[in-house]
């Protein structure tokens, strides 16, 4: 992302109209507003359409930024806003291995097959874990470890309280733990069953 004195010439510029300044802004902002739609939404289609419904919204309403707020406070609040509003609308998708793509995500130098296999596997368990989350834990486990915002920072982008972000993040993080606890039980319970089938 830009400096600060250079995100703020851009936010300036760009509040008098000027289109170059906003293009600016989108490509330093694009990549951690799509990342937090695609933690949120769980597909790589629903995230981009999201991103470009972010920015559409920041153009609109970049008059009524505040200057004394972190820029990127103000934009990922958006993000997370539309995002929690989408998820309430219904919005409810059955992860798929066949949404992610590796390449994304991945360095560029390029991975054996197994070893991109073990990452889209992991990439899908994640993202079903995140899915059982409430949206509001959703959004604080997403802030706090994929774009590593401090509680006050988070508290600021979600408009809440540094102990109600603490709260949400223990509980998140319990919620996780039980459910992963439950797979591992799950996949000992069918490997035992397979093993069973296959000794006799």
């Amino acid at each position: 992302m830009g400096g600060t004195d250079q995100e703020h010439l851009w936010v300036l510029r760009a509040q008098k109209g000027d289109e170059q300044a906003f293009a600016q802004i989108v490509e330093a902002y694009q990549r951690p507003v799509y990342n937090l739609a695609y933690r949120m939404l769980g597909s790589t289609g629903d995230a981009e359409d999201a991103a470009q419904e972010v920015f559409l919204r920041a153009y609109r309403h970049l008059k009524t930024y505040d200057p004394t707020r972190k820029f990127s406070s103000w934009i990922l609040s958006i993000a997370s806003h539309y995002c929690i509003d989408r998820l309430r609308r219904g919005h409810r998708r059955q992860v798929s291995i066949d949404e992610f793509e590796p390449d994304r995500w991945l360095p560029d130098d390029a991975p054996r097959p197994e070893q991109e296999a073990l990452d889209r596997e992991m990439e899908v368990r994640i993202a079903r874990l995140l899915e059982q989350l409430p949206e509001h834990h959703r959004l604080a486990i997403v802030l706090r470890y994929w774009h590593d915002l401090s509680y006050t920072e988070i508290a600021e982008v979600t408009a809440s309280t540094e102990s109600a972000v603490k709260s949400r993040l223990h509980r998140a993080r319990m919620q996780m733990a039980e459910a992963l606890a439950d797979e591992s039980g799950s996949r000992e319970e069918r490997e035992r069953e397979h093993a069973i089938a296959n000794a006799n």
